[in-house]
C-alpha cells in the first residue's frame, strides 16, 4: 500500500502531465514538454526546497510570475538565456543552448499559472526526486516521445542493483547514464542499507560527490539527467561524481570517467554514428558496433575485482570475428559468472532481444571465467508491454537464485543449483563453450509459445544444430580417414 506521500506525488506527477494538453495544440511534443517542464520545474523547485541562491538574483521563479502574462514569454526566452551563462554550474548546465518550443505568450502563461496553482506543500523533499522520475517514466511510456529508447524499466534497473549490492564504498559508473536510472537506483539501495543518519561528515560528501559518475551522449538527455540526480541529492560538478556531457567511446570516457568497482548500464543499441569506430586506442578490438565497443569500456573499466551488470542485445552473445574476440577476452580479464536471457517487448525496440551480463574482474587477465550459469526467462514467458506490465515480483525467482554473492566467487556459484533441462537456471563450462565456438547465445528450452520454425530461428538453436552437424560430419570423416589409412 502507498504512503500519504506516495499518493500525494503520484497525483502531482498526474496533474503536471495533464498540463500538457495546454501545448500540444501548439505543437510541442512529449519530448519537448519534459524539456520545457525541467526549465520551468528547476526554478519552481528551488523556490520550494529553498535553494535559490544558486540561480541570478532577478531570474528566479518569482520574477517569472511577477512579470505581464504579455510580456513572458521574451522574460522566459531572456531567462533561459541567461542562466546558461550566470548562476551555479550546475544551473549553467541544466541551462546550456537552452530554447522554449513555445511560441504563444498565453501558452506559456497557463502553464506557468497552473504549475503554480498546484499543492507543492504536499510534496517531501525526497518527493521531489520521485515526482521527476514519474515523469520521465510518463514520457518514455509515451510511443509519440520515442523516449523509451533510453529509459530502461525500474523493476529491471532494480534488480540489477539488488543483486549487485552496491555499497557506500563503491565507485559507480554508467558510461550511457541516459536520464540516471542506474545511478539514482544505486544511490537509493546505499542508502536504504548503509544507516546514512550516521554518516560522517567525510562519508556524506563522498556520497554526493565521489561515488556515482556517468557519461551522456545527447544534450536532452544529459540535461533530464542533471535534473534527476540534483532531485535525489547528487551532485554534477566538473572533476567530481555526476554525469557528464560527452562521447564515452572517445578520450572523455577514459579520462572522465574513474576506473569503477560497480558499473551499471544499458548501452545504446545500433552503430556508432557514421559507422566510424569508437576512438580508443586502449580499446583491443577496433568496431563500429556501439554494444561491442562499450562492453570494452566497462570490462577494461573495472578495477580488480570490480563488477558489473550490463543490458546488451544478444547479438553480442553469437557475432563473429570481432565479437567472438571481445567475448574471449571478457571471459579471460573476467568472471562471466551469470547470463540472464530477458524477455521481450520490455525495451522501445521491440524486436531486440537482451540479455544482461554478470561479470567481475580479475586480478590477472587470464582465464578468469570458469563456468556461466545461464538464467532464462524469455522461453514461455508472455510478452510485456503497455497491457502486460513489467514488475519487480517477475524477478523474484531470479534474484533468489542468484545468490547473495555479487562478485560471483566460486564459492559463492556452488551453493547455485542447476535445475537441468527443463529448468531456467543452469550451468555451462569453459571448455563447453570453447567447442561451440564461444558462442554465449545458449537456450535449451523449447519455447511452447512458438511453433517450430520460430524456435529453430533462435540464433542460439540454429548455432547449436550447426555445430552438432559439423561435430558429426568431422566424426564420419575420421571414420573414413581411418577405413583408407588401414
Amino acid at each position: 500500500m502507498n504512503s500519504p506521500a506516495q499518493n500525494s506525488t503520484y497525483d502531482l506527477v498526474a496533474k503536471i502531465w495533464n498540463l500538457f494538453n495546454i501545448l500540444k495544440d501548439g505543437g510541442v511534443t512529449y519530448h519537448q514538454y519534459v524539456t520545457e517542464l525541467t526549465y520551468l520545474l528547476f526554478l519552481k523547485m528551488a523556490k520550494e526546497t529553498g535553494t535559490e541562491k544558486q540561480l541570478p538574483e532577478g531570474y528566479r521563479w518569482d520574477n517569472l510570475i511577477a512579470v505581464q502574462n504579455g510580456d513572458r514569454l521574451g522574460f522566459y526566452k531572456e531567462l533561459l538565456s541567461h542562466l546558461a551563462e550566470e548562476g551555479s554550474s550546475l544551473v549553467k548546465q541544466i541551462y546550456f543552448e537552452s530554447r522554449t518550443s513555445i511560441q504563444k505568450p498565453r501558452t506559456l502563461s497557463n502553464l506557468i499559472d497552473e504549475l503554480d496553482k498546484l499543492a507543492w506543500y504536499n510534496v517531501s523533499r525526497e518527493g521531489f526526486g520521485d515526482l521527476y522520475e514519474g515523469l520521465l517514466e510518463k514520457n518514455a511510456g509515451e510511443k509519440k516521445s520515442g523516449a523509451g529508447q533510453y529509459f530502461t524499466p525500474r523493476a529491471l534497473i532494480d534488480t540489477m542493483v539488488s543483486v549487485m549490492k552496491p555499497t557506500l564504498d563503491d565507485v559507480i559508473q554508467d558510461p550511457a547514464a541516459g536520464t540516471g536510472g542506474f545511478l539514482i537506483s544505486a544511490s537509493r539501495y546505499v542508502q536504504e542499507h548503509g544507516k546514512p543518519e550516521k554518516w560522517t561528515k567525510k562519508q556524506k560528501e563522498k556520497f554526493t560527490r565521489r561515488t556515482f559518475y556517468g557519461m551522456e551522449l545527447v544534450h536532452e538527455t544529459h540535461r533530464l539527467a542533471l535534473m534527476n540526480l540534483m532531485l535525489h541529492g547528487l551532485e554534477s560538478e566538473p572533476g567530481a561524481g555526476g554525469v557528464h556531457y560527452g562521447d564515452t567511446l572517445t578520450a572523455e570516457g577514459k579520462t572522465q570517467l574513474p576506473p569503477a568497482t560497480l558499473i551499471l548500464s544499458n548501452p545504446p543499441f545500433g552503430s556508432k554514428k557514421g559507422d566510424g569506430e569508437a576512438e580508443r586506442p586502449d580499446f583491443s578490438f577496433e568496431t563500429s558496433n556501439k554494444q561491442l565497443a562499450f562492453l570494452q569500456h566497462i570490462y577494461n573499466g573495472l578495477q580488480p575485482n570490480g563488477r558489473a551488470a550490463v543490458i546488451l542485445p544478444d547479438n553480442v552473445l553469437f557475432e563473429s570475428n570481432v565479437g567472438k574476440s571481445i567475448r574471449v577476452e571478457l571471459m579471460d580479464k573476467c568472471n562471466l559468472h551469470t547470463i540472464l536471457r530477458l524477455p521481450t517487448g520490455i525495451f522501445y525496440a521491440q524486436g531486440v532481444k537482451t540479455s544482461v551480463l554478470f561479470f567481475t574482474r580479475g586480478k590477472s587477465n587470464d582465464a578468469n571465467t570458469k563456468e556461466v550459469w545461464v538464467y532464462d526467462l524469455r522461453s514461455n514467458i508472455n510478452t510485456f508491454g503497455r497491457n502486460n506490465l513489467l514488475t519487480r515480483q517477475f524477478f523474484e525467482k531470479f534474484e533468489s537464485s542468484f545468490g547473495k554473492d555479487p562478485f560471483g566467487k566460486p564459492a559463492g556459484l556452488a551453493k547455485r543449483k542447476d535445475t537441468g533441462a527443463r529448468g531456467r537456471f543452469r550451468r555451462f563450462t569453459r571448455e563447453w563453450i570453447a567447442k561451440r565456438g564461444d558462442n554465449l547465445d545458449i537456450a535449451w528450452l523449447k519455447d511452447e509459445s512458438k511453433d517450430v520454425s520460430s524456435n529453430l530461428n533462435e540464433p542460439s538453436l540454429l548455432a547449436q544444430n550447426i555445430v552438432e552437424e559439423l561435430e558429426s560430419a568431422i566424426k564420419d570423416l575420421n571414420a573414413i580417414l581411418n577405413e583408407l589409412g588401414e
